[in-house]
This record gives structure tokens, C-alpha cells and sequence, in this order.
């Protein structure tokens, strides 16, 4: 008989509702039902597309004497992480506080007021590797809980004040924002750089296109003329070789002629730090050679051995990490990236309303990994001999295989990509036989709207109408089906939306809405942001204390309101914020949202530089609101040809500071700063400004390129 997650929408919820486990998901059903009867809360917390997770439910779950003492002595609640972020991040933080480490799935024990006193990850259901088993843990808690209770809430008490302290502990706020921010940011990253791999860090390795981006604007900043920027007061590689592997050419593309940053150091140092990882990236096993996209991360330093479950914002992320190493470098095989994993979120990640499913799970068969992995005999199967043979060459395929038996792909001969080219029908073809990995369809906001923005990004640098029309698409569906009134719901599945929307969500679909208007200049996109960004000042800002929490004012009440700035997988929903902020400030000249933008950054910056693999996004962001303001104002009909080629000097350059804006003749100007400004003769005319110091309006491409290339 099913259990209540029968009547829940995730798919993770639904994976466990016939278990003979008594779950609840979490609500104040379960809450009661604790508080009545005086018994701990056993919180069971994962996704999908958790390797660990489905392990621990075959294991456990699904055991019925397991089940049976769950059902005995607690309430138990299973939540999927992915909608509930909020309270992942509540216990997640307790877990780790409690034992030094987290993950998922996370097993946590909580009084039944909501305070957790007691948690872990995974547990075996045998004693295993020093271990405790999942009975022997739960036998040990309902001990305690039943016969010291006292020295349990005392711990739980404990707990909660250490909860209730602030997730950044940033310290003094900084006088003034200047960019030496930035470059202390940047030596301590370069700090951790992996040279010889690409990354930063050791195993795992994770790929973090937020640091990308911030080192990809360290580069242009430091290419720059040494001209004033605004100081914000306070309130207010070595190349790859093809030895290796690399599917790109190595970095001849490159200027040769960087220039030295601030305090001495080569400004092309960031550049390369971001090609050699985006090549070893590409090349390794944790992309996916066949079929586009990006596994989790990598278990190794190298990038062989990933996780594999794919996971939407992943690939959202590393997308623009991609095209905007393209538009710097022009290197074909970071087009490709872009052009595969676009493909891949497309074909396999793309509803029928054109939202963005979360995930594809690690598994299937039972194995890990099966769906993407060869044997010898296998690709000779499909291939003949020849080909087959030439796949091992480049691709490193052996009959002992470097995944448990079998072979994950990864590039290690300069044809590598030619070969590929040639086989990859038959290789798709065999392996779309295969029982394919599970695929959670539920749509988050957050992460649709980060690949709003990513696929805004792409399409307008790479000129692929069809990617701009799927982005124009997903737009439409966020503010029909996840949008009430001003407020962006979190999930959506089977037709329903569902739960209050988190800062992620407001500030996440507002990004890319202010992308898609860059890439689309239709004024409709912006209309639709401002909206959702005052309603994040509203519910999410609290002024008291200068900081973003992630629930709404609103939301129902925790053992604390979340607010954690740092980035993790994703970006935070305070970099999202301020990013948002920061743009939107000067494209709707609204100095409220400059101020807030400048509150937080004098708060974090500090903290930042110390450490900013913790706030990439918001050292992104950073960048953008200290350096000289740059502005593109078009003026002229949006169907006019004349009017696309200007646009187009724009697009396919890498300046990411650059606002662009549009302006009908006779109608009224979506955004401020396009008031004022007729066209020449009633062409589409360009108006270029920077740092406050306009050019001569121009309705001739060569001289509007000079303009923008002047500005680099």
C-alpha cells in the first residue's frame, strides 16, 4: 500500500512512496503528528539523481524490518532537496556543525519542535568501514531520545544557537569598494589553481563557471586603460599538449601581448587559467563525448572519473563559461562545447511547454555510470574494427577499461574530434538502445532561469535564431505556469505548480530576463523583470540588517530563516540579487537598487577576497558595478536591418559590462537613459557611451565598431 508521498509531485518523493516506511513529506501534518505524540522527527533529505541516495533506499527503505523500527520510533520525513532548499540548507549546515561533513543523502534527527540534535549522511546497513549500521543508529537515537531526554534537548539547544548565528562570518565591512578587491580575490585564487590539470583544488574537482567568469573579467580588466573607476564608499597554464588529449588548439589564438595587471602580475595569467581548464574540462571524462553535456563533477583531479548524473545547472553555467571564452579566443572547439550541450538540453531536458527538467539521474541497471561507459567488443560491435580501433586510439578505450571494468570516453589524440564526428550516429543510434537513465521532470524556476540566461547569452553571441526563439519560449512559460502575480513559484510538474518561490527563483528568472532582453532588445522581457525585481526587494531584502534571506517574509517559520550568500553549485541568491541589481540599476537608472548592490558588496567584500571560491558570482558582479559604466543606446525600428548589424558590433565581443538598449522612434523609450536621442537622417543610429563621456552619435557599422573597439 502507498504511503502519503503517493499524493506528492517530485519525483524523488514519488520514488519512495511504496517503501513500507511511514513517510510523511514535510508539512505540518507531520509536524503535529510529533508534537502529539512526543516523538523525534527522523528527516531523510536527497534528489534524484543521487547516486548514494537510491543505495541507501534499496538498502534500508525498503527493507521491512528497517522500516518497521523507522515506523516505530519516529516520524519520519523524506524531502526532496531541489524543491526544499530551504530546509537543506537549514540542516545541512547542522550536519556539518555536527559531524565535519555533509552530503546527500542526509539523515537527520530532529526534536519534534523542528531542532536537529543528531544526523549523518549515508549509513550502511551493516557495520561497514567504520560505519555504524543504519539499525544500530536508529535503535541508539530512540535510546537516547527516550530515556535522556534532557541531555537531548540540551544538545538540540546548542545546535539551534549555533544555527541561529550568521552562515558568513564576514567581519569589518571594507571603507571602500575599489578594484583592489578584485585583485586580492585574484591572488588568493590563484592560490588554489591546479596547472597542471585545470581546476582549482584537488580530488574531487568540481568545475565552478562562476570563478570562470570572475577570472575571465580579472582578464579584460586588465587589458584595459588604467582610467578611474568609481569607488563606492561604504553604505552607499601551461597549454595542454596533444599528448594529452586537448580537443582545442592551444593558446596561439591568444594575444601574446597580455600587458601586466595590477601589482606586477601577467594579466594573461587569468585568461589561461580559464582556457586550460575549459579545454581539460571538454577533453575529460566528465563531459560527455558522445551525446553533449556535463556530468556533476569529477571524482578525480583530472577530470576522468565524474559523477554522472547531469545536472541542468551545470550545464546552464558552463555554457556561459564556454561562449564567453569563444568570443575571447574564437577557438572553434569551445563553440562546439556550446553547440553539444545546447544540443543536449534540447533533446533530453526540454518539455513540450519549453521548460527545462532538473536532472538525469547517475544510474541505470542498477549501475552507476552503465548508460555512458564501452568495452572494446562492444564499440567493434557497432563500428567494425577499423573505426573501433580508431575510437580506443583517441579515446582511450582498453579491455581493462578505467571505469570498473568498462571505458569512459576522453579525448587523448588531437583528431580526437574528427574521429567522433564520424562515428557518433552509429555510437548514438547503439546506445539509445540502452536502458536510459532516469530523468526528474519537475521544472525549478531557479535553474530555468539560468539557462534562460545562458541560452540568451549563446544565442546572441553565436547568432542562432532557434536558440534565441527556445529561450524567448521558456520565458513565456516561467511567467504563465511559475509566476503568481509578482512572485515566481519554485516547482512545476504534471500541470501544477507548487511552493513559494525562494530568492533563487525571484532573482534567477529576473537575470535571465535582463539577458534575453540584451540578446532579443524586445522591451517585453524588460517589462517583465522589473516587476520580479521589486518584489525581491520587498520579500527577500531586510534592511535592519543590510542582508538577503532566501524565504520570502512570508514564508512559513524554521528553526531559522535562511541566509546563506556563499555559492555552491549555484550561484547563492544574494550574488543573484546583486548581480540582477546591479544591471537593472543602471538600465532602469534606479539608485535603490545601486544603494542595496553597494550595501551588500561594503558587507562581503572582505570575506570575498579571503575567500572567493565561496562568491564568484558576486565578485562578477563586483566587477561590473566598479567598473566604468558602458553604454550602447540603439535607436531605431527593431525589424530594421540596419538597426540588427548594429546590434550584431555588439554581440560578438566580449564585453560583458556593456548595457544595450533600444528606443522606437515616437514611442516611449523603455529605459531612461534612451530619452533624448533622435536618429540621424531616420537611420537606426548607435549612441556609445562610457564612463559617463559619450561618442558622436552614428549610424554607420565601421564607425560604431571603433567606438566599441576602443572600449576593448
Amino acid at each position: 500500500m502507498a504511503n502519503r508521498l503517493a499524493q506528492e509531485l517530485s519525483p524523488y518523493l514519488l520514488e519512495h512512496k511504496d517503501n513500507p516506511v511511514d513517510w510523511y513529506p514535510w508539512g505540518e501534518e507531520a509536524l503535529q503528528h510529533a508534537r502529539a505524540e512526543d516523538k523525534p522527527i527522523l528527516l531523510s533529505i536527497g534528489y534524484s539523481a543521487c547516486h548514494w541516495c537510491h543505495v541507501m533506499a534499496r538498502e534500508s527503505f525498503e527493507d521491512a524490518d528497517t522500516a518497521a523500527l523507522m515506523n516505530r520510533f519516529f516520524v519520519s520525513i523524506k524531502v526532496d532537496r531541489e524543491e526544499r532548499p530551504d530546509l537543506d540548507q537549514v540542516y545541512m549546515r547542522a550536519v556539518q556543525a555536527m559531524t565535519g561533513s555533509g552530503g546527500w543523502p542526509m539523515t537527520v534527527f530532529l526534536t519534534p519542535d523542528g531542532t536537529p540534535f543528531y544526523g549523518g549522511t549515508y549509513f550502511p546497513p551493516t557495520e561497514r568501514h567504520g560505519m555504524p549500521s543504519f539499525r544500530r543508529v536508529l535503535t541508539s537515537v530512540a535510546e537516547a531520545y527516550g530515556l535522556r531526554k534532557l541531555e537531548v534537548r540540551k544538545t538540540a539547544d546548542q545546535v539551534r544557537t549555533f544555527l541561529q548565528r550568521p552562515v558568513v562570518d564576514a567581519g569589518s565591512s571594507i571603507a571602500a569598494l575599489t578594484p583592489a578587491v578584485l585583485d586580492d580575490a585574484y591572488a588568493q585564487l590563484a592560490r588554489t589553481y591546479d596547472s597542471r590539470h585545470g581546476g582549482f583544488g584537488g580530488a574531487p574537482k568540481f568545475p565552478q563557471p562562476m570563478l570562470l567568469d570572475f577570472l575571465m573579467r580579472t582578464w579584460l580588466r586588465w587589458q584595459e586603460p588604467e582610467t578611474p573607476s568609481p569607488t563606492l564608499p561604504a553604505g552607499g597554464r601551461e597549454t595542454e599538449s596533444s599528448a594529452q588529449g586537448s580537443l582545442v588548439s592551444p593558446a596561439k589564438d591568444v594575444p601574446s601581448n597580455l600587458g601586466r595587471g595590477r601589482g606586477g602580475a601577467p594579466a594573461g595569467a587569468a585568461l589561461e587559467m580559464v582556457t586550460h581548464t575549459l579545454e581539460a574540462m571538454a577533453a575529460g571524462g566528465m563531459y560527455d563525448q558522445l551525446g553533449g553535456g556535463f556530468h556533476r563533477y569529477s571524482v578525480d583531479a583530472h577530470w576522468l572519473v565524474p559523477h554522472f548524473e547531469k545536472m541542468l545547472y551545470d550545464n546552464a553555467l558552463l555554457t556561459r563559461a564556454y561562449v564567453d571564452a569563444w568570443l575571447i579566443t574564437g577557438r572553434p572547439a569551445f563553440r562546439r562545447v556550446v553547440e553539444e550541450t545546447i544540443g543536449f538540453v534540447t533533446r533530453e531536458m526540454t518539455s513540450e511547454e519549453s521548460g527545462f527538467f532538473s536532472s538525469l539521474d547517475a544510474d541505470s541497471e542498477g549501475e552507476e555510470g552503465r548508460f555512458y561507459v564501452w568495452t572494446p567488443a562492444e564499440l567493434q560491435a557497432v563500428l567494425g574494427a577499423e573505426d573501433a580501433e580508431g575510437v580506443a586510439r583517441a579515446f582511450d578505450v582498453s579491455a581493462d577499461g578505467n571505469f570498473e571494468g568498462r571505458n569512459i570516453l576522453h579525448a587523448v589524440a588531437p583528431d580526437a574530434a574528427e574521429i567522433m564526428a564520424r562515428v557518433r550516429p552509429s555510437l548514438v543510434a547503439a546506445r539509445e538502445r540502452r536502458v536510459r537513465p532516469h530523468r526528474d521532470e519537475k521544472i525549478l524556476a531557479g535553474w530555468n532561469g539560468l539557462m534562460l540566461r545562458a541560452l540568451a547569452e549563446a544565442g546572441r553571441a553565436m547568432q542562432r535564431a532557434d536558440w534565441l526563439e527556445l529561450a524567448r519560449r521558456n520565458a513565456r512559460f516561467l511567467l504563465d505556469r511559475l509566476r503568481a502575480d509578482t512572485r515566481m513559484l519554485r516547482s512545476f510538474k504534471d500541470g501544477q505548480a507548487r511552493r513559494p518561490g525562494y530568492l533563487e527563483d525571484q532573482a534567477a528568472v529576473a537575470d535571465g530576463l535582463l539577458a534575453l532582453y540584451q540578446a532579443t532588445l524586445e522591451p517585453e522581457w524588460l517589462e517583465a523583470a522589473r516587476p520580479l525585481i521589486d518584489t525581491m526587494l520587498t520579500a527577500f531584502w531586510d534592511d535592519a540588517t543590510g542582508a538577503f534571506f532566501d524565504t520570502a517574509v512570508d514564508h512559513e517559520s524554521l528553526v531559522v530563516r535562511p541566509q546563506d550568500a556563499t555559492d555552491n553549485a549555484v550561484p547563492s541568491g544574494t550574488s543573484l540579487a546583486v548581480d540582477v541589481l546591479v544591471r537593472g540599476g543602471r538600465l532602469f537608472d534606479d539608485e535603490r537598487c545601486t544603494d542595496i548592490a553597494t550595501r551588500v558588496f561594503t558587507k562581503l567584500a572582505g570575506v570575498a577576497t579571503r575567500a572567493p571560491s565561496a562568491f564568484g558570482r558576486l565578485l562578477a558582479a563586483l566587477d561590473q558595478s566598479l567598473a566604468p559604466p558602458r553604454e550602447l543606446a540603439l535607436v531605431g525600428v527593431l525589424t530594421d536591418p540596419a538597426l540588427g548589424t548594429l546590434a550584431r558590433l555588439a554581440s560578438r565581443r566580449y564585453q560583458p559590462n556593456l548595457l544595450v538598449a533600444q528606443a522606437t522612434p515616437g514611442e516611449a523609450p523603455p529605459v531612461p537613459w534612451l530619452r533624448d536621442r533622435p536618429p540621424l537622417d531616420g537611420r537606426a543610429t548607435a549612441y556609445y557611451c562610457e564612463a559617463f563621456v559619450c561618442q558622436a552619435p552614428t549610424a554607420d557599422p565601421a564607425t560604431l565598431e571603433r567606438q566599441l573597439n576602443g572600449a576593448t
